[in-house]
């Protein structure tokens, strides 16, 4: 079978079970089985695949269909400037976290030599994002899950940063080591009950962990303000995501643990989303 067929059964069989993109998703699956760039298989659809590469990709379709999200089957996500390996162990990254990224770097200079806190981690896109785009700051990363870690500690190995980032493996209420320049937060902020109405690429197969905020949405919230309270040097800057519908309240835990609200950022769907605060 030639390229061009190859992708018209996958999309059918993608359309059939009401998988979003099921054309672009069937393409960046063929580029992935084949090594090749998405460019080469539209050129060359008359072309024949070898039948090893057809069983690998028919594999990967089969997940897909199931909703097994796009960034899990080829392993990696864009964030940011950069590329990220990602498995089902991690969140997959939103362009909305990307706000995180760039207010942290508003608020510093190239030379500026800080030392910074990213609370929840997961694949460390957030953190190495920052270490990449300032060369003389220092990271930690904290995250309750092991597995975490380890895709958190191979993206910096990757990105070359091992030489300026620590992982610990740590609840956030139990963590105490050091003081922090600017600390970072993303943590789950989905009320549980909500959890189930999520998409089903998000829902059957991203990690609860990184999802569950409790029973109000604020249960880790609360958590990692309390925290970064204790942790955040004076007048040192805490940004936090939160949950479209969350400002009001995540102001008020702000303020009752001593920080003053520089502002709320905005996410592309206009939605209020992080929160940039400073430690009085």
């Amino acid at each position: 079978m030639n390229i061009g067929n190859i992708l018209s059964e996958a999309v059918k069989v993608l359309k059939n079970y009401n998988i979003k993109n099921p054309y672009l998703d069937s393409e960046i699956l063929l580029s992935q089985t084949i090594n090749r760039d998405r460019e080469f298989i539209i050129l060359n659809s008359k072309k024949d695949l070898n039948k090893s590469f057809l069983k690998v990709f028919n594999d990967l379709i089969e997940r897909r269909k199931k909703g097994e999200p796009i960034a899990y089957l080829v392993n990696k996500k864009d964030f940011w400037k950069h590329s990220f390996y990602v498995d089902n162990n991690v969140l997959i990254p939103r362009p909305d976290t990307e706000h995180l990224v760039e207010e942290t770097l508003k608020l510093t200079n190239n030379n500026s030599k800080l030392k910074i806190l990213d609370i929840g981690t997961g694949s460390g896109c957030v953190l190495l994002s920052i270490l990449k785009d300032r060369k003389e700051f220092f990271g930690i990363g904290i995250d309750i899950c092991k597995k975490a870690l380890k895709v958190a500690r191979f993206n910096a190995n990757v990105h070359q940063l091992s030489n300026r980032v620590k992982f610990y493996n740590s609840d956030v209420d139990k963590f105490l080591i050091g003081k922090y320049d600017i600390i970072l937060s993303n943590p789950p902020y989905i009320k549980q009950n909500n959890l189930k109405y999520l998409e089903r690429d998000v829902v059957g197969f991203e990690p609860r962990l990184a999802l569950n905020g409790g029973k109000d949405g604020f249960s880790k919230i609360i958590k990692v303000i309390s925290r970064a309270a204790q942790l955040v040097k004076k007048k040192g800057k805490f940004i936090l995501e939160i949950g479209f519908d969350q400002k009001n309240r995540a102001l008020n835990i702000l303020k009752n643990n001593g920080f003053y609200i520089n502002k709320v950022v905005k996410d592309y769907g206009n939605n209020d989303r992080c929160v940039v605060s400073t430690k009085i």
